[in-house]
C-alpha cells in the first residue's frame, strides 16, 4: 500500500536474464531474485490450488527482462501472474500521468489484468481517474482525499457494476481495495459492509485486529449483494517485514536478523528485507505456518503481493 516509486532503473545484470538460483545468498541481481521469488510463490500456491490468483503490486518492470522494457517480456514471469496492481498511475494527489509506467502497462494489459489505485486529492477528479483507466482497459480504485490508507468503502459510482459471476480476474470490471480496518468496530461489521457491495473483486488483509479471518468469514464475502459471485484476494507484503505480524519475534530490529535490511521511510513499523533469504522465503511460503498457506487455508482466491519493488530499494 506504499505509494513510493522509483523511476530510474537499475540494471544489475549486464546480460538478459529471467532466472536465478533459488534463495541464493550470493545475489546475482536483485531484479532476477524478485522475479524468481514471485514465480516461486506462484508455483507453490497454484500447486496447492490451481486457480489461485497472483497479483504483484508496483514493480511492473519485473515483467520485462532485466526490468528493462526494451529487452522484451519476461515470459516465465508473465506466466506466473494474473494481474498487476499499480498505485498513482494517473493521479498522485493531483494529475501526474506517469507515461513511463503507462507505456509498460499498455503492453502488459494484453497479458494480465491491470488494477490501478490512484490517489485523487480533489474528489471532483475521481471520475476522470476512472475514465483514464477505463480508456486504457484497466480497472480502477481511485482513493478519495480521505482514503489514502485504503480504509473506506465507496458505495456509489462503481464502474461496470454488474450481477455476473466473476470466476477469473480477467472478467473483473471493478475492485475494492480495503486493508485498513480501523473504521469498523468488529470483524463482522467490516464483513457486513463489504457484503452490501457489488464489487467484482475484494482486496483485503488476512487479519482483523491481528486475528486471521476464517474460511467462514471469507465465504461470506464471495457473493455480491446482487447475488453474483466475486473474487476475494488477500494483501501480503513480500518485500518488507511488518513488526505487527504473527511471524515477528521479540528482539527483532533492523539488522537482527541480518535480512531485516533497511528502514522503510515513512513507515516505522516496516523494514525492507533481503527477500531472497531462506528465512524470509520460509515465512512467506512452504509450510502450514507460512503466510501463503494461511491465505489458502482461509479460502482466499489469490494473493496481492505488495512491495515487490524491494528489488530497487535494496540496490540503492
Amino acid at each position: 500500500m506504499k505509494a513510493q516509486y522509483y523511476f530510474l532503473l537499475v540494471v544489475i545484470m549486464p546480460v538478459m536474464l529471467c532466472s536465478c538460483p533459488n534463495g541464493s545468498d550470493e545475489n546475482p541481481g536483485f531484479v532476477v531474485e524478485m522475479q524468481e521469488f514471485v514465480k516461486d510463490i506462484s508455483a507453490y500456491a497454484k500447486g496447492k490450488s490451481s486457480d489461485f490468483i497472483i497479483i504483484p503490486q508496483n514493480g511492473e518492470e519485473l515483467a520485462f527482462n532485466n526490468a528493462e522494457p526494451d529487452d522484451g517480456l519476461c515470459t516465465p514471469y508473465i506466466d506466473a501472474i494474473d494481474g498487476v496492481g499499480i498505485e498513482e498511475l494517473f493521479y498522485d494527489n493531483r494529475l501526474r500521468v506517469d507515461n513511463y509506467r503507462l507505456k509498460m502497462l499498455q503492453t502488459l494489459k494484453n497479458h494480465v489484468k491491470v488494477m490501478v489505485a490512484d490517489f485523487v486529492g480533489n474528489d471532483a477528479n475521481i471520475a476522470d481517474s476512472k475514465k483514464r483507466s477505463a480508456d486504457e482497459g484497466f480497472i480502477a480504485f481511485p482513493r478519495s482525499k480521505d482514503n489514502y490508507d485504503y480504509m473506506l468503502i465507496p458505495t456509489t459510482g462503481i464502474t461496470g457494476e454488474n450481477a455476473s459471476n466473476v470466476a477469473v480476474l480477467a472478467d473483473a470490471k471493478n475492485y475494492l481495495y480495503l486493508i485498513s480496518t480501523e473504521k469498523y468496530a468488529n470483524k463482522q461489521a467490516m464483513i457486513n459492509a463489504i457484503k452490501a457491495t457489488n464489487y467484482d473483486v475484494v482486496l483485503i488483509d488476512l487479519f482483523f485486529d491481528e486475528i486471521a479471518l476464517s474460511s467462514d468469514d471469507i465465504e461470506q464475502l464471495k457473493t455480491k449483494a446482487n447475488g453474483g459471485k466475486r473474487l476475494v484476494i488477500c494483501y501480503v507484503s513480500v518485500g518488507s517485514a511488518e513488526n505487527y505480524r504473527y511471524y515477528w519475534k521479540d528482539g527483532w530490529k533492523k539488522g537482527n536478523p541480518s535480512w531485516l535490511k533497511k528502514n522503510y521511510e515513512g513507515y516505522p513499523d516496516e523494514f525492507w528485507v533481503e527477500f531472497w533469504h531462506k528465512d524470509w522465503r520460509d515465512i512467506i511460503f512452504g509450510s502450514p505456518d507460512s503466510y501463503i498457506d494461511k491465505i489458502i487455508a482461509a479460502g482466499f482466491d489469490g494473493a496481492y503481493l505488495d512491495n515487490v519493488e524491494a528489488y530497487y530499494t535494496l540496490a540503492n
